[in-house]
């Protein structure tokens, strides 16, 4: 479990890099009132966020392999639910930056999401 763990640190750690280039270059081009001053700090965020997550998921698919489609459902929609809340109250304390900020976190949220449902379908179909 530990290397399964490791392994997927490194392509998390890999895929954040590429996306924060790739954010970098979209940013030199973009007016700065379009962009948000917490991106950097949404990229620690997700990072954080899907590497505890997968963690949660990996321990739980060791004790009960059968039980993880309905823990990695659980613990998507206990994110969602989280993130929503995260937005919404940065965005009553942050008013002027909300419409930049929901951006930002929408479109890192698809990007980590995304590779999280991707290196757990490839998990789940080896534990098969």
């Amino acid at each position: 479990m530990k290397s399964k763990h490791i392994d997927f640190l490194k392509k998390l750690m890999i895929f954040t890099i590429i996306l924060a280039f790739a954010g970098y270059f979209i940013t030199i081009f973009l007016p700065d009132e379009y962009i948000s001053p917490t991106t950097p700090f949404l990229y620690l965020f997700f990072v954080s966020s899907t590497a505890i997550v997968h963690n949660v998921l990996l321990k739980i698919s060791s004790e009960k392999p059968t039980g993880f489609t309905n823990y990695f459902m659980l613990l998507t929609f206990g994110k969602l639910i989280f993130f929503l809340t995260i937005i919404l109250v940065y965005s009553l304390l942050n008013r002027d930056d909300a419409p930049q900020f929901i951006i930002a976190f929408f479109i890192l949220y698809v990007f980590y999401t995304v590779f999280e449902v991707v290196l757990s379908l490839s998990h789940s179909k080896t534990k098969k």
